[in-house]
């Protein structure tokens, strides 16, 4: 290892070059990082920083030493310390961790899509942990990261008492269609639909959680009804051809549609970290419900985090409490992973492969599990986080939920699992493979 005061001497008599590329993308897109006109054998510390819409300090950071061509390769050179380590080309962005000192419990989420990730590449001499903010970098790259490619048209939606926001992919058309429904966090949640329109599909990020305290949730079946026909009905879709695209409790309700709906029929079906079992006798404003009777199988760990994966367990046997999957007659993928803390995924999701094989239709249904990934399986090379505040709905309850995962094992679901998804929904709603289009910025 380099003494400091050679270091030092050392870094004053060179200028390294920093290359990230490319600098403009979209947040799913690899990039491409290396140092060149380094002294050989030359401890490095490559650094990304991100200030959140939250105003708060995101980082991550890798421990390299240049190669005898004084060069540091991020897909080909292995991070030796940080927080991440081994062979990662995206781990500045993956391995992201608020700063020391900040607010517990975040979780970083992109808002408002109109405008991108911002984040600071830099490389600082030495094997460097803490105090970047008091050190000078020797070089930095500032680079953007868009959910929403050129030409996608966002479009707020409220019409028929539906509220919810369409993105519309560039291009004459006409696209397939997808009504996204994320969990019961409720609001209305923009970044995977903008990212599913710049893959060319015209997708509708639907509110039906309120997140006010004095609207209701729109929490019965005929809303998702109206809502699948906004999309289904745009001059822009091809009107067979919409999926339903679950998450949590979109899962649910996912699931509950693709088997008990008479209004409309879904291509196909997504579903990430859900579940079949609800009472189905009841509107789903009755699941929330049925959900906190149980409450007292709520478990805390020892950081006062909430662990909520035994509330449906185990899973029922009466047909009554969860949906009858032999009647679903579209495929289906489900994406799991084993260390979900908050839904018992697994046990759901072996519990689904019983009944569709029972039922003679168990070739509908596509199954990935991820050991070590949690619940919160988002856009590959999101932050992963273990942890995070959470505002229950409708009590409007402010709590740490624990998601589970860990940070190598849930990145790795969260890439492998975006392709499996893209994948799917080109082979099941594209006529034909050559009509998809190819997203780039």
């Amino acid at each position: 290892m380099f003494p400091k005061e050679l270091l030092s001497s050392t870094m004053a008599a060179i200028s390294p070059l920093l290359s990230v590329k490319p600098t403009r993308g979209l947040v799913d897109e690899k990039i491409q990082i290396i140092v060149r006109n380094l002294p050989a054998r030359f401890p490095v510390t490559l650094h990304s920083l991100y200030l959140s819409e939250d105003k708060d300090y995101w980082e991550a950071f890798g421990h390299y030493t240049s190669d005898n061509r004084g060069t540091v390769t991020v897909s080909e050179h292995a991070s030796v310390g940080g927080t991440y380590e081994g062979t990662e080309p995206m781990g500045l962005l993956w391995s992201m961790q608020p700063v020391p000192g900040s607010r517990t419990g975040l979780r970083l989420r992109k808002m408002n899509v109109l405008t991108p990730m911002v984040v600071h590449i830099s490389v600082f001499s030495g094997h460097v942990t803490e105090g970047f903010s008091k050190q000078s970098p020797l070089a930095t790259v500032v680079i953007e990261r868009w959910y929403l490619a050129p030409g996608v048209r966002r479009i707020d939606i409220k019409e028929d008492g539906i509220t919810g926001t369409l993105f519309l992919p560039s291009g004459p058309g006409p696209f397939p269609g997808v009504l996204d429904l994320w969990g019961g966090g409720g609001g209305l949640v923009e970044y995977r639909s903008a990212l599913l329109a710049s893959h060319g599909f015209v997708s509708m990020a639907l509110e039906y959680f309120s997140t006010e305290k004095n609207r209701a949730s729109n929490l019965h079946i005929k809303y998702f009804e109206k809502a699948f026909r906004i999309v289904q009905e745009h001059p822009l879709v091809m009107k067979d051809n919409v999926a339903l695209f679950g998450l949590s409790l979109g899962t649910s309700i996912t699931l509950h549609m693709a088997a008990y709906s008479k209004a409309v029929s879904p291509r196909c079906c997504v579903c990430v970290s859900g579940s079949h079992v609800q009472p189905i006798n009841s509107p789903f404003k009755d699941v929330s419900e049925k959900f906190q009777e149980n409450g007292s199988k709520i478990r805390v760990d020892e950081d006062g985090c909430l662990i909520w994966k035994d509330i449906i367990l185990p899973i029922p046997t009466d047909p009554g409490l969860k949906v009858d999957m032999g009647r679903i007659k579209c495929p289906v993928i489900l994406i799991v992973g084993e260390d979900d803390q908050s839904w018992a995924t697994v046990e759901s999701a072996e519990d689904m492969t019983q009944m569709m094989r029972a039922a003679g239709n168990e070739h509908l249904l596509t199954t990935f599990r991820y050991p070590g990934a949690g619940h919160l399986i988002e856009p590959p090379y999101t932050p992963h986080v273990r942890a995070s505040n959470f505002i229950v709905q409708p009590i409007r309850q402010k709590v740490t939920m624990l998601w589970g995962g860990y940070p190598k094992p849930h990145a790795s679901a969260q890439e492998d699992s975006w392709e499996e998804i893209l994948r799917f929904l080109q082979q099941h709603l594209y006529p034909s493979q050559d009509s998809v289009p190819k997203a780039k910025l």
